[in-house]
């Protein structure tokens, strides 16, 4: 095996940065629609087997499950940054149902769309709860809020 020149390294990572870059910011800057291996594929100029092979690579995930996932973590500061309602948010990062978005959403973070707005997790009693249990031992008196 001869030896690389100077200055040039062997591609093993995957994508090269520039290009993972490129792709990941015009994930984000359109979450709201369907996005397809082709298309983001485009975006690299790579046949959407090549760009997949090397994005999965690069990032240790497949394409899709990435953009899922980018989705969800977008969902998921919109439900506790705003009141809008979860069917809102829904179709606001790319889901055409707010079913299969609440689906997804508890799957991915174990947790429902409103658990992730109540900012609390799923079957842990409520604030106000923990206060009165904690008033009723005795151990500390603060009041419910």
């Amino acid at each position: 095996m001869r030896p690389e020149p100077e200055g040039l390294q062997p591609v093993v990572a995957g994508l090269p940065e520039s290009k993972l870059r490129r792709v990941t910011a015009y994930i984000e800057s359109n979450l709201q629609r369907e996005l397809r291996l082709a298309e983001l594929a485009a975006v690299t100029h790579m046949s959407p087997y090549h760009f997949a092979r090397l994005f999965k690579r690069a990032t240790g995930v497949s394409p899709h499950r990435f953009v899922v996932h980018r989705r969800i973590d977008a969902a998921t500061t919109l439900l506790t940054q705003s009141s809008s309602p979860v069917s809102s948010i829904a179709r606001a990062v790319g889901f055409r149902t707010a079913s299969h978005f609440t689906t997804t959403v508890r799957r991915i973070t174990g947790l429902t769309p409103s658990a992730h707005r109540a900012g609390r997790l799923v079957g842990e009693p409520s604030i106000e709860t923990r206060v009165a249990t904690a008033d009723a031992d005795g151990s500390i008196s603060t009041r419910p809020r």
